[in-house]
């Protein structure tokens, strides 16, 4: 059969810890476009322990669903012959945990710090941080090495021409642990050292027999740089080369693929940086799962300047998931966080027993609108905690060439610094099971809002049905059919939320919106504490100007106009006047009372 010019059918998998999700994408009519989905259990463990097994099964379900053959001789059939088949074939994978790494660096606030972020950015969870300023005796050092089982180390420490001894004595350190990777028995743990090449000759000679080693380019080659791709780059080959070259079946799987497996966190990263590139505009995304809770945003370093450069972060709350994790962040919010959402009475001990049957069967979905209210209450508090950690993470390197002071290194763990201007972000994305499958639209913007707290004008959009791994992927060997599916069939634009910053007493004057659309004018007018939906129908536009009263602000200044030209989305405009930071009424009664008038106002649940 000719080779066609242009892929007509690809086929896309991302391995979960507990589900493999596959999507089929068809050029039809001249456009790219999700013409089915399926999904099947993860098979990395035992008793299977062949993550291709899983990748068939949901493989196989697709072809009931498309009416075409798609394997052949138990593999996926590539190239493709008529309608069976596909031209390519890619992957993502977090399947056993993902990519799990520990970073070390001489010093917490600047080498281990941006040790630190070079991992997360090439997905990985980072499973503790060492350093040799962290407070902990060296035999806790080495304990925690040798128990933690990582996938691979990230070394590092000390600017080019500076002392060599530090990263010296967490190579030994290493050394001593002796630890050996997760996956592959009798295989050495991959170890990058990306610190001062000076001591590079020492940290061969302590550490050349007891693990694999390689080295990079340092990742702080002076106090006021950060070089972070370098070791990103090498991480990821490690992932291919190490990692998934030995968990069950990975290697088989890599033999199918049309382009390298990424990390799942990683492929969500890449078609985050590719929307914010496309679009010109500054993003924060949020998938939140089981176990874990990622954040990632593209901000411009320097506040307020378009033609400053993009910087990308991500951060992993590994303690924050709506099932296996879901005491975890009652107990890390307070469980009289979780309840504050609840806008009817729970006993303590009932709400506790719902997170605990949670956390044991992790699939179950919420049978009662009780417990819908409950996992969306718990919602709201994994995104907040998760989005205060990436804000003290993402933090700038003052200056336009990353440039910061040994001070402002130092000082910087407040987030105080962070490189998120809520005013200046655009788009908000989330992601996940309890926000992509919540009942109704609205129900994932609110969640959106009162978990993170957007300020200003901010678009609200949700991943469909979870695919953005996928077309993350896909972008690294077709970016015109990653980004036609993104916007056709990935991407629900709910719309917008326009909040003000600033407090004020219950009943006052907060926020004057007008909207005008084609020959209509509609005027709004909320007091502090208010929350407002308006409709704003896909394929719309409007011309939106609001005012803040006094006190409060756009982004603007205070009490200072904004006026913006927005589409509509399938939610419309939340008028929020609720204030930030956003604080609920201490006394019970009156909380219900406005948690009731809230999602009334936003027709969020059903009545009856």
């Amino acid at each position: 059969m000719p080779t066609c010019t242009e892929p007509q059918t690809i086929l896309a998998t991302d391995c979960g810890s507990t589900t493999t999700k596959t999507i089929l994408i068809e050029r039809t009519h001249g456009e790219y476009r999700l013409t089915a989905r399926s999904e099947a259990p993860t098979t990395v463990e035992a008793p299977a322990e062949d993550v291709t097994r899983g990748v068939i099964n949901s493989i196989r379900e697709l072809e009931e669903i498309s009416g075409r053959s798609l394997t052949r001789a138990g593999a996926i059939w590539k190239p493709r012959h008529g309608r069976n088949g596909c031209d390519l074939y890619v992957g993502t994978s977090s399947a056993g945990g993902g990519l799990q790494m520990m970073v070390a660096g001489a010093i917490g606030r600047i080498t281990a710090e941006s040790a630190a972020r070079a991992a997360l950015g090439a997905g990985a969870i980072v499973m503790d941080t060492l350093a040799v300023d962290d407070g902990r005796a060296p035999h806790e050092r080495v304990e925690l090495i040798r128990a933690a089982r990582p996938d691979m180390i990230l070394l590092s420490g000390g600017t080019e021409g500076g002392a060599t001894q530090q990263p010296v004595k967490l190579a030994q350190l290493i050394a001593a642990a002796d630890a050996r990777p997760r996956f592959g028995a009798g295989f050495k743990l991959p170890v990058v050292f990306a610190g001062n090449s000076a001591a590079c000759p020492e940290i061969e000679r302590v550490l050349g027999d007891k693990v694999a080693l390689y080295l990079t380019e340092n990742i702080r080659p002076a106090l006021e740089v950060e070089n972070l791709q370098p070791a990103r780059s090498r991480i990821h080959d490690l992932f291919l080369e190490h990692v998934m070259a030995q968990a069950p079946g990975y290697d088989k799987l890599m033999r199918w693929t049309s382009a390298p497996l990424l990390p799942t966190p990683a492929a969500v990263g890449l078609i985050m940086q590719l929307i914010a590139r496309r679009e010109q505009r500054q993003i924060v995304g949020v998938d939140i799962g089981g176990a874990t809770t990622d954040v990632f945003s593209v901000f411009r370093r320097a506040a307020g300047d378009p033609d400053s450069a993009a910087e990308f972060n991500r951060t992993v709350s590994a303690n924050l998931g709506m099932s296996f994790s879901a005491f975890n962040v009652a107990v890390a919010a307070g469980l009289q966080n979780v309840e504050r959402w609840l806008p009817m009475r729970l006993n303590e001990r009932d709400l506790r027993d719902r997170l605990r049957n949670k956390m044991l069967r992790p699939t179950t979905i919420p049978q009662t609108l009780e417990d819908l209210l409950v996992e969306q209450a718990l919602c709201r508090e994994a995104l907040r905690l998760a989005f205060d950690q990436h804000k003290r993470m993402a933090v700038p390197l003052s200056g336009v060439s990353q440039q910061r002071s040994i001070s402002d290194a130092f000082a910087q763990d407040s987030g105080a610094d962070t490189l998120l201007d809520m005013f200046g972000l655009d788009l908000l994305i989330g992601s996940g099971g309890v926000l992509s499958h919540a009942p109704r639209r609205v129900q994932a913007a609110l969640l959106l809002v009162d978990g993170l707290q957007p300020e200003g004008f901010t678009e609200l959009a949700v991943d469909s049905v979870f695919m953005m791994p996928h077309l993350g992927v896909l972008s690294t060997v077709h970016q015109q059919a990653a980004l036609e599916v993104f916007d056709k069939d990935c991407l629900v634009r709910l719309g917008w939320c326009i909040a003000p910053r600033g407090s004020g007493k219950p009943g006052r004057p907060c926020l004057r919106v007008e909207i005008h659309s084609g020959e209509h004018t509609r005027s709004h007018e909320l007091t502090v504490g208010e929350l407002k939906r308006v409709a704003l129908e896909p394929g719309t536009r409007a011309t939106v100007k609001a005012v803040p009263a006094r006190g409060f602000d756009l982004g603007a200044g205070p009490h200072q106009p904004v006026q913006r030209n927005i589409p509509g989305g399938v939610v419309g405009l939340i008028l929020d006047a609720r204030g930030r930071p956003l604080e609920l009424p201490h006394d019970h009664a009156a909380r219900l009372a406005k948690l009731q008038a809230w999602n009334s106002a936003l027709e969020a649940y059903p009545t009856e």
